[in-house]
């Protein structure tokens, strides 16, 4: 008190200020809900309910520290996208805390923790995984997957008889899994993808919100015939529950019948939204050209598109038949079938 402050003001104001858990609730209510997509504002819910609050909640919003979060960041370690995508949340936080003068300027406990090495999942079907998928898709939609029994497991006996051990799948989740191949787009994408959306005169698909915002997706011919065979139920394209009253609500996922056509196909680790990839990489490997695959596939940054640039060989492989034919004439090496070979003189 004699240096002019007030201690008993100061504990007050201490007392009052924000918890993180406080900082969080407002930043989902005032900023997430209302400029992020519904899939984010669920991915952020999630990492500041599951992971900060538990571990950073009740500390005042205001003395949280760097050290503190990088414990956090580094106890995830074994999951270094979400540990990073955590960092990410804490640092958009305390951005919109400064905003809102939550926080004092320049008071953000994320900035400057290096974040950990993400290694990319890259998993493309060949051409005799595609096969055994299309026989799957075809099997679940007609007769039914047999179900992967074990007699002597103890509630074997409580089955369904052997002739009802089928998995069936109706037309439009057959026609969803298909449309993720033929078009590459994402799985919401078909999902949410309403009549009014299709245009088969032109052969165009115009989405009015994707994760990229508005875009535009051409429509090959398998996919124009998988769309024109489709009975039209209700507003949505994958009908939701084609046999009951509620047609107006799109389908929730595909989890149930990909694990059934997956097992079936012998397709281990595959994910769905690894069709999308296989759909970009037989693009990049045909020669089309990255440009054209990332406008394909509604890419905002070329960037993104870029991690299938080590399947676009098809100039490079031009360049190494270059070479390597002068290379083998020079050498009098016969030239592998179909190479062009063209010979050197002593001059050049």
């Amino acid at each position: 008190m004699a240096h002019g402050k007030d201690p008993a003001a100061d504990k007050a104001g201490e007392r009052a200020a924000a918890t993180v858990s406080e900082l969080a609730d407002r930043f989902l209510a005032e900023h997430v809900a209302a400029k992020r997509k519904p899939g984010t504002t669920d991915l952020y819910r999630d990492l500041l309910a599951r992971i900060v609050k538990p571990e950073l909640g009740a500390t005042k919003s205001d003395k949280l520290t760097r050290a503190a979060v990088t414990r956090l960041h580094s106890k995830l370690r074994a999951t270094p996208f979400q540990a990073n995508r955590m960092l990410a949340v804490v640092g958009s936080m305390y951005a919109f805390g400064e905003r809102v003068g939550i926080v004092p300027e320049g008071m953000n406990p994320a900035r400057k923790i290096v974040r950990f090495a993400e290694h990319r999942r890259e998993r493309f079907l060949t051409g005799e995984e595609l096969e055994r998928l299309g026989a799957a898709i075809r099997e679940a939609e007609t007769t039914g997957i047999p179900w992967r029994v074990r007699e002597n497991a103890p509630k074997a006996k409580h089955l369904a008889k052997e002739e009802k051990r089928f998995t069936k799948i109706d037309r439009y989740a057959a026609a969803a899994l298909r449309l993720l191949l033929f078009t590459g787009a994402r799985v919401g994408e078909v999902l949410h993808l309403k009549w009014e959306h299709v245009d088969l005169e032109r052969g165009l698909l115009f989405l009015p919100d994707s994760k990229t915002g508005r875009k535009t997706l051409v429509l090959n011919a398998p996919a124009m015939a998988v769309l024109a065979e489709l009975p039209r139920v209700g507003a949505y394209v994958i009908a939701g529950d084609s046999a009951g009253t509620d047609k107006e609500k799109p389908r929730a996922d595909l989890k149930r019948p990909w694990a059934a056509i997956a097992g079936r196909a012998n397709l281990e680790g595959v994910r769905i939204h690894d069709l999308r990839h296989t759909h970009a990489s037989i693009g990049a490997g045909a020669g089309l050209g990255l440009p054209i695959i990332g406008k394909l596939l509604g890419h905002a940054q070329a960037a993104t598109t870029a991690r299938y640039a080590h399947l676009d060989a098809d100039s490079l492989r031009r360049a190494s038949e270059a070479i390597g034919g002068r290379i083998g004439a020079a050498m009098g090496e016969a030239p592998n079938k179909g190479g062009e070979v063209v010979p050197l003189n002593r001059r050049s």
